[in-house]
């Protein structure tokens, strides 16, 4: 297994991040999670806005919930993947989002990542109080739908997005 760890987005990271999200950008792909499709080129007010809605006092809209944001370094210390933790649900996440969102470089999946960044991911849950996590994926998504499994997913219910997208909704804990 890959050694891998968790860390809170710094300027330490910044070529890493930038050809993580380059990556992303060049697969043409949708970016998940959705924290990374925030443009790095300033990557000072990038950092600041990961951090702008990291609890509760710091939120201006109150249609948000606040979210934490980490990125997985593989043993290369190259920034593989990335997860948003959820501290709580609204409707909207409670349907279609979840607890947590992540998502692996296009050309570093199918290695293990998936797998190590969800399994940091729900000890950081546990530390911030959440027993019982909601995890979706769309439904024709089954590696992400097999790492969630893997790691204690319980199936819920589908939930068809207005486009017509259906969404698997799973719980851990």
């Amino acid at each position: 297994m890959h050694t891998v760890r968790l860390v809170k987005p710094s300027m330490e990271y910044r070529e890493s991040y930038l050809s993580f999200y380059d990556d992303w950008i060049s697969s043409g792909e949708d970016i998940v999670p959705w924290v990374v499709e925030k443009d790095p080129s300033d990557f000072t007010a990038m950092l600041e806005s990961l951090y702008s809605e990291d609890s509760e006092e710091k939120l201006t809209n109150p249609h948000w919930v606040p979210h934490s944001t980490y990125w997985l370094m593989n043993e290369d210390n190259l920034l593989v993947g990335a997860a948003n933790i959820r501290h709580r649900l609204n409707l909207k996440l409670m349907n279609s989002g979840g607890h947590i969102g992540y998502g692996i470089r296009p050309s570093y999946r199918r290695k293990g990542y998936a797998s190590a960044l969800l399994a940091q991911t729900l000890q950081i849950t546990k530390i911030i109080g959440l027993d019982k996590v909601l995890l979706v994926c769309d439904k024709d998504n089954i590696g992400s739908e097999k790492t969630i499994l893997k790691h204690g997913g319980v199936f819920e219910s589908e939930f068809v997005m207005e486009d017509g997208n259906i969404i698997k909704r799973f719980w851990i804990g």
